[in-house]
């Protein structure tokens, strides 16, 4: 797994190791039992502080996709355990309902709305 860090993104640090991480488990690029780099070894490869990314880090467990086990390290979860299962739906109904203020704020009916999110769900499969 190889992290691209940019610095001009706007975005925070943690949060685009975080993504990317994430994204990695979720595509499989990264499984489950995996261990995830040291700390230490992470932020000096990336060029950034040891407290970045265990922020990173301690964010992807509470969001269930990886376990830190003291003095060993932190390891990748399974995809399907209930924990991530619970944080992915918080995640997006937080998302969906950012999209439904934009669509009653642009009169985009339930029904407009509800075919366009299955024809973005159907583009994934």
């Amino acid at each position: 797994m190889k992290l691209i860090i940019s610095s001009v993104s706007g975005e925070p640090i943690y949060e685009q190791i975080k993504n990317q991480i994430r994204s990695a488990i979720m595509s499989g690029e990264l499984t489950a039992g995996e261990a995830l780099p040291s700390l230490r070894k992470l932020a000096k490869e990336l060029r950034v502080s040891v407290l970045t990314v265990t922020r990173a880090y301690n964010e992807l467990a509470d969001e269930g996709l990886v376990e830190n086990v003291q003095g060993k390290g932190t390891f990748v979860m399974e995809r399907g355990n209930e924990l991530m299962k619970e944080r992915a739906r918080e995640r997006i109904m937080n998302k969906l309902r950012e999209v439904s203020i934009e669509a009653k704020a642009a009169d985009i009916s339930l029904l407009d709305l509800l075919g366009m999110f299955e024809k973005a769900y159907r583009e994934q499969s």
